[in-house]
């Protein structure tokens, strides 16, 4: 196989290609890098009747990009092809192309290890951002892992910590981070997360540098820097009041300098409401209101009169009097304590009502709330033949109905994608609660069920658990189409498909042949045509509960989930559901 620079006007997509006749490829992934360093990865190609004239097996989407890159005023550069000569098998050439193998996007971890690399070599950050299609803020962000220790990134890429509470970490000092991770990995200690992470490493008050209303150079104070975005915290809440109390008091002093009757500073355990005031002009003995918030947070409302007030000044009355600014019944504090409180009762009560607390659970699924986030299982994949095969599937037709009739129960229009996210209703996830309670447990559910599959993960330990659990068999939904044959190109694994399907006699007899000869050998039998002996109900392998491999290659991630849960289909392991009510409540 010759490799060649191939211009671009010299350059068609084959008939062959499996995309040919198809609209444009989507090449916005690619398009970037392609803009920043070229196409770097050969086109498969062949001659097309003349000795300067090539078509395009397979790299459309790259060709694609390259000729967007040209039509923008880029550079026309040739394309590095590898050109199949006579005799060559295109399909098994394919099938060694990187476009062909399915991956999984690298995390954030590994692309700091990448990222980390490229800098040491001279990278800059706007030439990485570039290359990867990036903003230069999520590169920044990922370099930012580098401030954390190995044990902590560790357990990121694991999983085993979110993102909130990997962002507060790159917030605290390797002493802190220590203290932290301690805490982490012993079992009778509790480790805060999230929100409560960064009020642990704050004292309970973090004060972003973004409420700042003096200059920033001019301040002596420590901040520390929050690396996952463009921000930070004051170190030291005290200097910080010293330094924002006195800002506020020069801006006070500004506005009476300009002509403002009055100027009233409402304290951080105090509220500006604005329905308890009135708009109205600085010549008609409007005042300016500010409000400070106790995260530091300055807020100037200007030409306001109490309602009192603008009620006297309506009718007449010449000696207006400015009332003070009302002092709340109860302090932010007290606030605070009461919300807890009545917290700590409702969700007590909660526990004991099954009926109600299921229907809370349903209803937080699909509209999320500040403590739930809640993500869909997208089914479509960068090839359009997995998408079209997996949207025309009896699975997801029969799933489809289910959804359709949920969001019909709910009040939800029917085209909507999903029963989960965007569906809030006007009085937000109370609102959804009161229309689930008037639903029947058997009604909540179903629509339970529909949610939760909305929202399992492709590819987990847990579905091998709940297909083998379920009794799932897949020759009632699956049948072979063309996405999956077109994607099975070993030798090694057709022929042993064929032993499976015709026999091993069969399998031996084709075992010389060509690929696409014995593809169409097991497709006669799959259907029964051309005199082959029809195979009812074939599933391969790899996608039966509990799936196994063909070879001792590896490389199944299917076969790799379900050894992880193994211990499912072990037949002395006593399901949850025969435990008696006590023993279910005491674990």
């Amino acid at each position: 196989m010759q490799l060649k620079n191939i211009k671009l006007e010299n350059l068609s997509i084959s008939p062959a290609n499996m995309r040919h006749a198809k609209k444009p490829p989507d090449i916005s992934d690619i398009l970037p890098s392609v803009r920043a360093r070229g196409v770097l990865v050969p086109l498969l190609v062949r001659p097309n009747g003349s000795a300067d004239s090539f078509e395009i097996v397979a790299g459309r989407r790259r060709y694609h990009a390259a000729q967007t890159v040209a039509e923008e005023g880029g550079s026309k550069t040739p394309l590095p092809c590898a050109i199949l000569q006579e005799g060559d098998d295109a399909a098994a050439l394919e099938a060694s192309l990187i476009e062909n193998i399915v991956r999984e996007n690298p995390g954030e971890v590994t692309q700091w290890e990448t990222f980390t690399a490229l800098v040491k070599k001279g990278r800059t950050l706007a030439d990485i951002a570039a290359t990867f299609g990036m903003e230069e803020s999520t590169v920044k962000r990922i370099l930012a892992l580098g401030n954390l220790l190995p044990a902590i990134r560790k357990a990121y890429a694991a999983e085993e910590i979110d993102a909130s509470t990997i962002r507060h970490l790159t917030l605290a000092s390797k002493a802190q981070q220590k203290a932290w991770l301690a805490l982490f990995k012993d079992a009778d200690s509790y480790a805060p997360l999230g929100g409560q992470l960064k009020a642990w490493l704050f004292g309970g008050a973090s004060i972003s540098i973004s409420a700042a209303l003096f200059d920033m150079t001019d301040f002596q104070g420590q901040i520390v820097t929050d690396l996952f975005a463009e921000d930070g915290y004051f170190a030291d809440a005290d200097q910080f009041w010293e330094a924002q109390n006195a800002a506020i008091e020069a801006k006070k002093a500004d506005y009476l300098h300009n002509g403002w009757s009055d100027v009233e500073i409402i304290a951080p355990d105090s509220y500006f409401h604005t329905w308890e005031y009135e708009k109205t002009t600085k010549r008609k003995g409007g005042r300016v209101y500010i409000d400070v918030s106790g995260k530091g947070e300055v807020s100037f409302h200007e030409g306001y009169l109490s309602a009192k007030e603008a009620q006297r000044q309506r009718a007449g009355e010449s000696d207006i009097k400015p009332d003070k600014p009302k002092r709340p019944e109860i302090t932010g504090p007290m606030n605070e304590y009461i919300d807890l409180h009545r917290h700590a009762v409702v969700r007590c009560e909660l526990a004991a009502s099954s009926y109600v607390a299921l229907r809370v659970m349903v209803a937080h699924a699909i509209c999320g709330s500040p403590l739930w986030a809640v993500k869909v299982q997208d089914q479509r994949s960068r090839k359009d033949a997995i998408t079209e095969s997996i949207e025309t599937s009896v699975a997801e037709v029969r799933f489809d109905e289910r959804r359709r009739a949920v969001l019909d129960v709910l009040g939800f229009d029917a085209d909507e994608p999903y029963v989960v996210l965007g569906h809030e209703p006007h009085n937000g996830i109370s609102g959804l609660l009161l229309r689930l309670l008037d639903i029947p447990d058997a009604a909540v559910m179903d629509i339970l069920g529909v949610v939760m599959a909305e929202t399992l993960a492709a590819g987990s330990d847990l579905i091998e658990t709940l297909g083998v659990h379920l009794d799932v068999e897949m020759s009632d939904y699956w049948v072979a189409d063309d996405a999956f044959m077109n994607l099975v190109r070993d030798r090694e694994l057709l022929t042993a498909l064929l032993a499976e399907i015709g026999g091993a006699t069969v399998a031996s007899a084709n075992a010389g042949e060509k690929t696409k000869t014995v593809k169409g050998i097991i497709s006669d039998h799959l259907t029964g045509e051309n005199g082959r002996e029809k195979h009812e109900n074939w599933v391969p392998r790899w996608m039966a509960f509990p799936p196994s491999a063909y070879t001792e290659r590896g490389g199944v991630g299917a076969v790799s989930a379900a050894e992880r849960a193994k211990w499912l289909l072990a037949e002395d392991q006593p399901s949850p559901a025969d435990a008696e009510p006590d023993e279910k409540l005491a674990a």
